[in-house]
């Protein structure tokens, strides 16, 4: 369980790094709100990413047992 939270997690910063080399909009100056910005990002797309994963998991194994 732990090994696929650490995967979930990875996949997330990747996109999020992705997202934000990739985003056009004009940055602050400020540094911390960068990082409240990035964590922040990273924190929907993980869990968004997470319970898509493990609902789609429990439905799976649900149609498995009947």
């Amino acid at each position: 369980m732990k090994r696929k939270f650490l995967n979930i997690l990875a996949l997330s910063s990747v996109l999020t790094t992705i997202g934000f080399l990739m985003d056009g909009d004009a940055k602050d100056p400020s540094m911390a709100m960068r990082f409240i910005e990035f964590i922040a990002m990273n924190g929907i797309l993980f869990t968004l990413m997470a319970s898509v994963y493990f609902a789609s998991s429990f439905v799976y194994q649900n149609i498995q047992k009947a």
